[in-house]
């Protein structure tokens, strides 16, 4: 079944989440977060600072974004594509690494940035959350689980999972000054590397999702039995 296109209405609200993401990030480069107001990004990006308020709650979200636009997107449509055979397990941990160590030299710039501010490495965790959603409604799909509460756990776990390994590769290394300056709003060097890190915080979960295939395989055996 193809998706219809969006319509008029949702392409000018992408457009506007757009110019706003991307004006945050800007002024964040070229000023510093900390002399950046909401004012500043919705004037930049030609609205009012009540239509910024419909999309961002904070200036740390609205520069954070400009990183992590529809990467929750991204991992669910990777492990939709996977091909049925691939074991879902590591359907879903690689398309994880693969979304979070793919970037851009302008990307790299803006977690540059993300990592020397406490407020904007708190706002670049919390985005973990939104994996949630589209993943459920993926892992569901390829379980048919219907009621979706298995799917919905094993993606409310991967998202969990990947807040850990962040949290971990973005913890400072080094003497007790070091980790203070975490806290702090100090600049932070990731330790170790992501991709590693992400495998790590995600292997756990593989149980999981052998048994739930396993489960969903039986069934349909068994249906086939009948």
């Amino acid at each position: 079944m193809t998706t219809p296109p969006p319509g008029l209405r949702e392409r000018k609200k992408q457009a506007t989440r757009e110019a706003l993401r991307e004006a945050a990030l800007r002024l964040a480069v070229e000023r510093g977060p900390d002399q950046v107001r909401v004012e500043d990004i919705a004037e930049a990006a030609g609205v009012s600072p009540r239509t910024y308020n419909n999309y961002f709650a904070s200036r740390e979200q609205a520069i954070v974004s400009a990183v992590t636009a529809d990467r929750e997107a991204r991992i669910a449509a990777a492990v939709a594509a996977r091909p049925a055979g691939v074991r879902l397990a590591d359907a879903v941990t690689e398309a994880v690494v693969e979304q979070y160590t793919n970037t851009s030299e302008r990307e790299h710039e803006a977690l540059l940035l993300i990592t020397a501010r406490t407020a904007l490495r708190e706002a670049f965790l919390d985005t973990t959350a939104g994996i949630e959603p589209p993943l459920t409604a993926v892992i569901a799909g390829r379980l048919d689980d219907t009621g979706a509460r298995t799917a919905r756990v094993l993606a409310a776990s991967v998202a969990a999972a990947v807040r850990i390994a962040l949290e971990v590769w973005l913890q400072p290394t080094g003497n007790a000054e070091a980790a203070g300056s975490f806290g702090a709003g100090g600049l932070v060097v990731p330790s170790g590397s992501l991709p590693d890190q992400l495998r790590a915080a995600l292997a756990p979960l593989a149980p999981a999702f052998d048994a739930a295939e396993r489960r969903t395989q039986e069934a349909a055996r068994s249906a086939d039995d009948d």
